[in-house]
């Protein structure tokens, strides 16, 4: 027996389609069994799986565990909620490895698997490494797979809080701790996008002391009100009228999977990832002088003078989870962070992306700081940049464009860093343009120390795109 998935469908960090066109309930089988395999392999046996709240993901799930099963695996289900407490479940029940039926921050009807080993990430050779165990039906076949049930939220949402000052046990009432809390009481709005974060969100807001108002926690693969991606500044468009309107300390965000998030200032003002990561290892660095922090391609060059700054060395790294996740295992990094939102902490935390904990790490740095995050973020130096422009382009030629452009580069004389697609040093600041390796686009991004120059970067990469045959998106017209 075997079977050839899309080849759409795998990609460099997971495997991901549109259900019922490129991505069917067979393919979840064939997951589960060639995933099992491999684990049959080097005699692992231990497998968590978890789904987040599309319509889709109860079927893919049922079809994952039984082909999980057919190898031999011994299956624990935690059920509905955010990939981060898929990695918690991993981790927190001695399991070998764990998969997610997720289509992370894309529509509803979009769905996918992402994998994880315990010791490592899972992704690239490995996941190609599973299309070729299906297509040549090199099955591992067992009759001792076996299956449970496992509610872990309760344990996720202590161990998330475990971190939080503020956070009271489940046993305390607010009022019983008001007379220990002698700073101002906190108001933060929360907005899971109707995501699989929801549920933990809301458990999460009741055990710290705050006001919360809480914005589209209803779990709904639909996503009724708006897209569940916090990169895009229409999505938080609810998150910052609350923010405003409420006059709370801070806004935060979830994805469709509550790996990524979104932050909002107290006037309502977007921190981006590179951001975040500034406060988050200035808090970081006081304590563990020297370290490494990791940020991708994409983030601001203030990021990586910032951390120089606070005594902390710098690596500019490729953009994708599972690739970070792999440098700071590499580097023993105990931060990282992307622009689209993945921050990763592996001080007195597990190393992977979630969400949830980034949100008790913000809080904690709002509560202690003698001023607003507003005020924070002014402070830091003021940059120009464009949001993330993407260049549609099939995937046949978007990576031949690339290797065009760095040749074009080396003739004329143009510095560039080539970790990850091309990032282009001018005297105004740079631009940056590499292939995405989840979608059929090129993604570009310019930044400069003023509005002129921003509008030259941009006018030399529209030049360097011009020679291309791409469609120039407004941005760059």
């Amino acid at each position: 027996m075997s079977h050839t998935f899309h080849p759409s469908i795998l990609r460099a960090y997971d495997i991901r389609g549109i259900y019922d066109q490129t991505l069917f309930d067979k393919d979840a089988f064939f997951v589960g069994k060639s995933f099992g395999s491999f684990l049959a392999k080097s005699e692992q046996q231990r497998v968590v799986v978890a789904c987040d709240g599309r319509l889709s993901s109860p079927a893919l799930k049922a079809q994952l565990i039984k082909g999980l099963i057919e190898s031999g695996m011994h299956v624990i289900d935690v059920g509905m909620g955010p990939t981060p407490m898929l990695y918690f479940a991993v981790h927190h029940l001695s399991c070998d490895a764990g998969i997610m039926v997720t289509g992370s921050h894309n529509p509803g009807h979009h769905n996918g698997f992402k994998m994880m080993l315990l010791e490592r990430p899972f992704f690239g050779d490995d996941i190609l490494g599973l299309a070729k165990i299906t297509e040549a039906g090199k099955f591992s076949e067992s009759e001792d797979g076996s299956f449970e049930k496992c509610h872990i939220q309760d344990d996720y949402v202590n161990r998330v809080l475990e971190d939080c000052p503020l956070a009271k046990s489940e046993s305390n009432l607010l009022d019983e701790i008001d007379q220990f809390m002698p700073r101002k009481k906190l108001k933060i709005a929360w907005d899971a996008g109707n995501g699989a974060a929801g549920e933990v969100m809301k458990q999460i807001s009741k055990r710290i002391y705050a006001e919360h108002i809480l914005l589209f926690e209803e779990i709904d693969g639909t996503f009724p009100n708006h897209h569940p991606d916090p990169t895009v500044p229409s999505n938080l468009q609810d998150l910052i009228k609350t923010v405003r309107e409420e006059s709370c300390d801070l806004g935060i965000a979830f994805d469709g999977d509550g790996d990524r998030i979104g932050v909002v200032d107290d006037e309502g003002e977007i921190l981006w990832g590179d951001q975040l990561l500034v406060f988050f290892a200035r808090e970081i660095l006081a304590e563990k002088p020297g370290a490494t922090i990791i940020a991708d391609v994409k983030a601001s060059n203030v990021l990586f003078d910032e951390v120089k700054k606070a005594g902390g060395v710098p690596l500019m790294w490729k953009t994708g989870h599972s690739l970070i996740k792999a440098k700071m295992k590499e580097t023993k990094a105990p931060l990282a962070g992307e622009m689209s939102g993945h921050i990763f902490f592996a001080d007195k935390y597990y190393g992977f992306d979630d969400a949830l904990y980034a949100a008790i790490r913000i809080i904690n740095i709002v509560e202690q700081s003698e001023v607003s995050l507003s005020t924070l973020r002014k402070a830091l130096p003021q940059t120009f940049s464009t949001p993330e422009i993407r260049i549609e382009c099939s995937d046949e030629k978007k990576f031949q464009i690339i290797e065009e452009l760095k040749k074009n580069l080396q003739k004329s004389g143009v510095i560039f860093n080539d970790v990850d697609g091309i990032r282009a040093i001018e005297k105004n600041g740079w631009w940056l343009i590499r292939a995405s390796n989840t979608q059929s686009v090129l993604v570009s991004r310019a930044e400069a120390d003023s509005q002129e120059g921003l509008a030259e970067l941009k006018n030399s990469l529209k030049k360097q795109l011009e020679s291309c045959q791409v469609t120039l998106p407004p941005e760059l017209k």
